[in-house]
């Protein structure tokens, strides 16, 4: 299962990411502040396209991709990352129509509940996700870098 079919939503189209969107989409991350230098966006794109348990999702106005949600599973949770909506273009209900796209992948493949992290500092995406029905849950998240490098806050 790769994406579910091209949907419109709040003036956008959804659909999965193409190789000649790869340069655009990591872009838009980085205008939005996604990334970060321990995480390299071209690695992780390419690892999302090559199993059929993630896909990432694109929002398009036009022609031009506004919204972008990384979705994915491990046959028990869904998770999503790199959600983005072009600064440009907030407040249309962007951010909520790609959320609603991730959800419906999931759904597709039999997944029945989203995870997802914000960092502790960034109030207005947890106002985000609690506009749109997602709740916080109380966990510790514990990681280990397998590559050997050292652990990061």
């Amino acid at each position: 299962m790769n994406a579910p079919p091209t949907i419109s939503s709040a003036a956008l189209a959804i659909a999965p990411i193409e190789d000649d969107d790869v340069a655009a989409v990591m872009a838009l991350w980085e205008r939005c502040g996604l990334t970060r230098p321990r995480n390299d966006p071209a690695a992780d794109i390419a690892l999302a396209r090559r199993g059929a348990h993630s896909t990432i999702l694109l929002g398009r106005d036009g022609g031009a991709i506004i919204a972008t949600a990384m979705v994915g599973h491990d046959g028990h949770r869904g998770w999503v990352y790199y959600v983005a909506t072009d600064p440009d273009h907030r407040g249309k209900g962007y951010g909520r129509a790609i959320m609603n796209a991730a959800e419906d992948w999931l759904r597709q493949a039999g997944i029945a509940k989203m995870q997802l992290m914000v960092r502790s500092d960034n109030a207005k995406v947890q106002a985000f996700y609690e506009s749109i029905g997602y709740d916080e849950q109380e966990r510790i998240i514990y990681a280990k870098w397998l590559d050997g490098r050292e652990p990061t806050p």
